[in-house]
């Protein structure tokens, strides 16, 4: 073995021994990293298997032991690309899918199989031979139709991880930027080295990329010492943009549309880059078929929106806010945060607060809230305002005879009968039980009492129709009306109403009885 080739051995095995090193070492440190180890782990492990193989491969004497060692070397040297590309994907934030990975790894598979079976097909040698010349270890070779795409598939790994590494330079900080040129570097490296070999620049018969791979090893294992990558690493902008849940659209100092995120296009499916430098008004309108409703010459804004999309309202919070760009000049950021099902809730809630679940009318507490409002608004503009107690007769028989399940059924039917004769504006409740309020802003008690009346023969002459037989109801009610110039409050109104409602049940049940405050009776 002359000197020349004991150095090549050499360079290939030291390339194999940082590599198996880093790979170790973010094994046992594994789970003090994210997730990026295990892409590291795989990388360098496919290219320690890389150089290993090569080297051992350059200690071989016959074909069949070159053959073989070159099936090693394959098991290694196609993945390493798209390990690396995979790695600096993940380390750049950016969203990573499985079948994205099975993929990438697809070809480096088919490259292995292709060279373990070449002797019966030579599509990626077309000629692998001792050189003729020089003789063993060096190799002769015409390559084939595969390996031109295994090539170009390589080769592009290595190209895109290198240019995701350069587009993202300007946005990460400095503190960051050693992590990015030993980065940068593991690339640029086999890179360059395999674009020479291709062309021809190179010794001939010897690969020479696995001996230069200790050099982006070295800036790999600075890195993670000195800057402490896969510890402290910059997470990429636009995986921040895009993780937000939130729509946001960012418009240049004239607002133009000049960026959008995933969560944006989400909620506004029409929306396009090329619709990139467009005033805003113009895409909104192309977004929505409307005019623009956003106040974008202001300060800081928010406010709700509703749109229709697909036959579905949804409700969106929408905030305004001028934004400085890094060149100094100003824009504005437009964020949208769907709460459709925040609003949906809040109404249940409300809902289920505010109304009796059964009947679906106010309950007491939200007859309290609403009554008192206008109670006071009739004080204060001088309007009588009257009160109707209501109880249904003989309830608690309803229920002994046939259970509590025809009861609530006469409730339901009870304040169905009663909707058909009430005016836009009264305040329908359940008061409690079987009682049920009415307050009626502007009326006058002999006003009401024709109104309770009413109610009451609706009630007698509609009786509820069950499957236990035909259910005769009757309405006893009480009326009062507040005086004016008093200090009464809502509490002592009803308080009157609840004394003509005894009376009317004292009296014989199914009339209307109204307070007579001049007389005290009834």
């Amino acid at each position: 073995m002359n000197s020349q080739l004991t150095a090549y051995i050499t360079l290939v095995c030291t390339s194999g021994v940082l590599n198996l090193y880093l790979c170790l070492y973010a094994y046992v440190k594994r789970h003090h990293y994210t997730n990026i180890a295990y892409f590291f782990i795989f990388y360098t492990a496919s290219i320690t298997i890389y150089c290993f193989a090569s080297a051992v491969g350059l200690m071989a004497t016959t074909l069949e032991e070159l053959k073989f060692w070159t099936i090693i070397q394959y098991i290694g040297m196609p993945f390493s690309p798209p390990l690396g590309l995979l790695f600096i994907m993940q380390y750049l934030g950016i969203r990573i899918t499985k079948k994205g990975v099975t993929a990438l790894l697809t070809i480096p598979l088919v490259s292995l199989i292709m060279v373990a079976t070449n002797d019966w097909h030579h599509l990626h040698y077309r000629v692998f031979e001792i050189d003729p010349i020089l003789g063993a270890p060096y190799v002769h070779q015409e390559i084939g139709i595969w390996y031109m795409i295994h090539g170009i598939f390589i080769f592009a790994c290595m190209f895109v991880a290198f240019l995701l590494v350069i587009f993202h330079w300007r946005e990460t900080a400095k503190i960051y930027r050693p992590q990015l040129i030993s980065l940068l570097c593991g690339q640029l490296v086999p890179m360059l080295t395999a674009f020479v070999y291709l062309i021809g620049f190179t010794p001939a018969g010897i690969d020479p990329v696995p001996m230069v791979l200790w050099l982006s090893s070295l800036l790999y294992l600075w890195s993670i010492n000195i800057s402490r990558m896969f510890t402290i690493m910059p997470v990429a902008k636009d995986a921040i943009f895009n993780s937000i849940n939130d729509g946001v659209i960012v418009l240049d100092e004239s607002y133009r549309l000049i960026e959008f995120n995933q969560a944006c296009k989400n909620m506004f499916p029409p929306l396009a880059k090329s619709m990139f430098g467009l005033d805003f008004d113009r895409v909104w309108s192309m977004l929505s078929g409307s005019s623009s409703p956003f106040k974008l010459k202001k300060a800081a804004s928010t406010w709700e929106m509703q749109l229709a999309a697909d036959h579905l309202e949804r409700i969106y919070q929408v905030r305004t806010s001028p934004l400085q760009h890094a060149n100094n000049s100003k824009g504005q950021l437009i964020i949208f945060t769907d709460i459709t099902e925040l609003k949906r809730l809040q109404v249940k809630l409300e809902h289920q607060a505010y109304y009796d679940e059964l009947t679906q009318i106010f309950n007491r507490r939200a007859f309290f809230q609403q009554c008192e409002q206008e109670f006071f608004a009739a004080k204060k503009d001088s309007l009588p305002f009257t009160v109707i107690l209501c109880d249904i007769d003989y309830f608690k028989r309803v229920n002994d005879t046939y259970g509590h399940h025809v009861g609530d059924q006469l409730l339901v039917h009870v304040v169905n009968v009663c909707q058909t004769q009430l005016k836009e504006g009264i305040l329908f409740a359940r008061y409690g039980g079987e009682e049920f309020v009415l307050a009626l802003k502007g009326w006058t008690v002999v006003e009401a009492e024709v109104l309770a009346n009413k109610l009451r023969k609706q009630i007698e002459t509609q009786p509820l129709l069950t499957t236990e037989g035909v259910i005769s109801v009757t309405l006893s009610s009480g009326v009062a009306e507040a005086m004016e110039d008093t200090e009464e409050t809502l509490h002592q109104l009803l308080n009157k109403a609840d004394k003509a409602l005894y009376s009317a049940k004292r009296e014989g049940r199914n009339q209307v009885q109204v307070y007579r405050e001049s007389r005290n009776d009834y």
